[in-house]
């Protein structure tokens, strides 16, 4: 199985054509053309096939591209997926998702794109918090192409009317049922944003906090965010040095076919060793996505 870097989620307004040009020099993982919040209902058209042209004309290396289309629902959502589909990227990202019949709905729009098209969804609303499980559920279904989950912390806040505090203690229901319902059927999770952009002291608490809880990465607002969430979200050298004698020893002769063995003289399982492929796969990846 091939494991990618989902550290770092950048949203790039897609009506701003320098910024998607700088995209192609930043490092972050993903980058996220925005077709949604970030983009005026006059400038939409435009956005989109600005969006369009800059997934077809490449140019961004190992990162991941990802257009971020309006909800189905909206005066645009029908033609902004139409154009994400022709422009093939690496995913298409889904705001205002709130039932599994919602995700085949736009799934079933992603028939024409490349296989390596994936599905990501924007889990937003009270609803989805609710019915997520389900939702995750079409993972099992192959033509849904789902690969995530992406946190929309603001927009929950506002439906529940929760305040979320400087340690989010209203959203750990939100992220930790997301989180497990993503887990059972093998799917990714992204965290929400962290609104003021210059405070990267709150902003390395809120990453650190997310990686506790399961998180595989954040999305961000500024590049100036991109280091932090970089550094939190990667594996760190003693897991990588400790992932890579959990699997050495697992591959000894003698070890072969053993579903718990010792190591530096601590009990160790066969799911630890697969939780150690995992990290050196993505560490490896990460090294190797370096200029």
């Amino acid at each position: 199985m091939q494991f990618r870097p989902r550290r770092s989620a950048l949203y790039m307004p897609a009506s701003n054509a320098r910024a998607l040009e700088k995209a192609k020099t930043l490092p972050a993982d993903m980058v996220i053309f925005d077709l949604e919040d970030a983009v005026a209902p006059e400038a939409k058209p435009a956005a989109r096939e600005q969006a369009a042209a800059a997934a077809r004309s490449g140019g961004y290396g190992s990162r991941e591209v990802v257009i971020r289309i309006n909800a189905l629902d909206t005066p645009w959502g029908k033609n902004d997926a139409a154009a994400a589909v022709s422009a093939a990227p690496d995913g298409i990202l889904v705001p205002k998702i709130a039932t599994p019949d919602d995700a085949r709905r736009i799934a079933s729009l992603l028939a024409g794109a490349p296989q390596r098209t994936r599905l990501w969804l924007m889990i937003e609303t009270p609803l989805a918090i609710l019915r997520i499980a389900d939702i995750a559920a079409l993972a099992r279904e192959p033509a849904t192409r789902l690969a995530g989950f992406v946190m929309g912390t603001n927009d929950l806040a506002k439906e529940t009317r929760a305040d979320l505090g400087a340690d989010r203690v209203a959203a750990l229901c939100w992220l930790s049922a997301t989180i497990t319902a993503a887990r059972a059927f093998g799917l990714d999770v992204l965290d929400g944003v962290y609104n003021n952009f210059r405070d990267l002291e709150g902003f390395r608490r809120e990453c650190e906090s997310g990686r506790r809880l399961g998180m595989d990465g954040k999305t961000l607002i500024h590049p100036d965010q991109l280091a932090i969430a970089n550094e939190v979200f990667a594996p760190s050298a003693d897991d990588i040095a400790w992932s890579r004698k959990v699997i050495a020893a697992f591959e000894l002769p003698e070890n072969k076919g053993k579903g718990v063995i010792t190591v530096d003289g601590r009990m160790v399982e066969i799911m630890h060793a697969d939780i150690a492929r995992r990290t050196v796969a993505i560490a490896d990846a990460i090294a190797g996505s370096r200029p």
